[in-house]
């Protein structure tokens, strides 16, 4: 007998016949999230379940008896309780590398709309109020030849420096817990405290992964260390950073504005603060949102489900569970 798994995403034609030639599957088949309740009746007989987000906890695995793996579609993956997990015996999944150079380029494109102010001027010629005169109250600010901060050095990280440095000529300099001193040689990137990174950047990226240690790093003693004239952008989780600081540091102008994929709250609360800003760019969490790369994320889950399923260690077992 095939091993059975629930689909609680739905996946293109393709991954999904993946599935079918492996294991008896049912699955979720609407665009919004699986209700939790249904989530866990369905989970009763399953020895794999594929999904984005919701919380993997002992309450879920209290419903799946048979559990032997969860596959996440993404690179994240602390929507994972990892250490009720372990101690279940359950393996735990994710989706890493194949969308480095798609979220890549979707934070450069938050660091160019924030730097040339490109959303506000957008509006600003629609509303028809591009006319002749002084056009310096519209005025931007290079991305070429800044200082760009890094803060978490992983391959998304890595592939921001290559365009920032190769591309753009820019001064790149990274904080990270470990130095990776392949990537300084590779990329001619040079490692800073956080400190010094936060004070020195003329553009600070956050990239680092949601942990412990990381939810809230970036707070107000952090953000009242950046230029005045700096710009943050965030493509990580919003949880990595507090929120009511960041609103504060953009009204008092601590900092001259921000490029966000990322918020505390998702779908972001329509009264939030940072949505009335002109001096920040917002994203729906779309950093990896591109047809190819969100295919290749639900293959590379199918094969690590499947894989699961058949008793083999998958090759993108979570580093808490290797």
């Amino acid at each position: 007998m095939k091993p059975k798994v629930f689909l609680a995403k739905q996946v293109p034609s393709e991954v999904e016949a993946y599935i079918a030639q492996f294991c008896d599957y049912r699955k979720w088949d609407r665009e919004e999230e699986i209700p939790r309740h249904q989530l866990l009746e369905e989970l009763s007989d399953m020895d794999g379940l594929l999904i984005s987000g919701g919380s993997i906890d002992q309450e879920l695995l209290d419903h799946a008896p048979k559990l032997k793996i969860v596959s996440n579609v993404s690179v994240g993956y602390n929507n994972l309780d990892t250490a009720a997990m372990k101690t279940r015996g359950v393996m735990g999944t994710h989706t890493p590398g194949v969308l480095d150079e798609t979220v890549a380029d979707t934070v450069f494109g938050l660091i160019l709309a924030a730097a040339r102010r490109i959303p506000e001027l957008d509006a600003y010629v629609k509303a028809g109020k591009w006319k002749k005169g002084s056009d310096e109250p519209i005025f931007g600010i290079d991305v070429h030849h800044a200082k760009l901060g890094i803060i978490g050095m992983g391959r998304i990280g890595e592939a921001i420096a290559r365009r920032a440095k190769f591309g753009f000529a820019m001064d790149v300099v990274y904080y990270n817990r470990s130095r990776k001193t392949e990537a300084e040689q590779k990329l001619g990137v040079e490692y800073r405290s956080l400190q010094e990174l936060l004070q020195d950047s003329d553009f600070v990226v956050v990239m680092t992964p949601l942990t412990p240690e990381t939810t809230r790093f970036i707070g107000r003693e952090e953000l009242a260390l950046m230029k005045k004239t700096a710009i943050f952008i965030n493509a990580s989780r919003g949880q990595t950073v507090d929120e009511e600081a960041l609103i504060e540091a953009l009204e008092k102008g601590s900092i001259r504005g921000a490029g966000l994929d990322v918020f505390q709250q998702e779908p972001v609360d329509p009264a939030n603060k940072l949505l009335q800003m002109p001096n920040v760019v917002t994203l729906p969490h779309i950093g990896s949102a591109t047809h190819q790369t969100r295919f290749d994320m639900a293959m590379l889950a199918a094969h690590n489900l499947v894989k699961g399923v058949q008793g083999e260690v998958p090759p993108n077992l979570v580093p808490e569970l290797k």
